[in-house]
């Protein structure tokens, strides 16, 4: 009698234990600190370069609006997860729905792969300008940007759809307690009873889909790129110094991704503590970084945002005290 009623019995919710070893000797708020610098770093440095792509015409180019996409899945992607990763610490708000999980397992794996999609539309707009420069606005027009929504709305749509609805048919009558600091997809299945292979399945076409498909596809068009450099007379420093910056955004991105989905499903024991942060610096680093590297390394936004600075600082010198000529 009691094996039937675990076989009919399914938690209905889920407690967070992403960090068992701080938790242990009542250092939360020593983690919940750099946390919280990160993720307001990330909110202000994303904002303030979206902002300032938006106001400035000169940077209306598509290789710009892949930026500022870029700065708003960031933005997107790290409140999805780090307020309430705060609240579990702070104040032991730790349990979520099944329903709430799942939406948050759908949109921050959606948001990570948007991300993967707008990098390799990145690299293949860096590919077109250096490579086939006389074809770049016949390639990069309006019809490009439909069929990158298209890509988008496709690819990760149906993919994390199809992802979640995996996870959300299986039931979970053993322990309620996820290894993590937020829904991921394994850390959830983990839990589960019975037949779990083709939420697993899922999960390694997840990573066949995205990391197996864009690396490859980033990787040639950098090369493709440095090929044409190497054997141009122009400025071959701006080149490197434009794929080096780009480079850099996408390993802060893939290698610690996946190196925490691989662990996850090629059953690489990782401590609690050390799964939980590379979770979290696989959304937060890329977020935090992005808008140092793009802001500080590309020239053309540095201009955008001298300009900004210096027109704000123009109209506040313009306003004086009534009175005052």
């Amino acid at each position: 009698m009691s094996e039937s009623l675990s076989r009919n019995f399914s938690h209905s919710s889920f407690v967070f234990d992403g960090f068992p070893a701080v938790r242990s000797l009542n250092q939360v708020r020593l983690l919940a600190l750099p946390l919280s610098v990160c993720y307001l770093a990330a909110l202000l440095g994303n904002c303030v370069l979206g902002h300032v792509i938006r106001s400035s015409r000169t940077l209306h180019g598509p290789m710009y609006v892949l930026i500022a996409s870029l700065c708003a899945v960031d933005v997107l992607a790290v409140t999805a997860i780090v307020p309430n990763t705060l609240l579990g610490l702070l104040l032991d708000l730790d349990r979520i729905s099944l329903a709430s999980c799942l939406t948050q397992m759908f949109v921050t794996h959606f948001l990570s792969s948007v991300e993967s999609t707008l990098l390799l539309a990145m690299a293949l707009d860096r590919y077109v300008a250096v490579c086939r420069p006389l074809r770049y606005a016949e390639l990069v027009g309006r019809s490009a940007w439909v069929k990158l929504l298209l890509v988008i709305a496709v690819r990760s749509g149906s993919v994390m759809a199809t992802l979640v609805s995996l996870a959300g048919s299986l039931r979970f009558c053993g322990s309620n307690t996820i290894r993590h600091c937020y829904c991921d997809h394994m850390a959830l299945v983990s839990l589960a009873c019975g037949f779990t292979e083709r939420s697993r399945a899922a999960g390694v076409a997840v990573i066949v889909c995205f990391v197996g498909v864009d690396i490859p596809l980033i990787c040639f068009s950098y090369v493709r790129i440095l090929s044409v450099v190497l054997r141009s007379a122009g400025d071959r420093w701006k080149a490197f110094h434009t794929c080096g910056t780009h480079l850099m955004v996408m390993m802060s991105f893939y290698l610690i991704g996946s190196v925490t989905f691989l662990s996850h499903n090629l059953n690489i024991s990782i401590p609690t503590d050390a799964n939980s942060f590379m979770g979290l610096m696989y959304i937060l680093l890329p977020a935090t970084v992005n808008p140092v590297i793009y802001g500080v390394r590309t020239k053309e936004i540095r201009n955008g945002f001298y300009r900004l600075f210096k027109l704000r600082a123009k109209k506040t010198v313009k306003v004086s005290p009534a009175g005052e000529s």
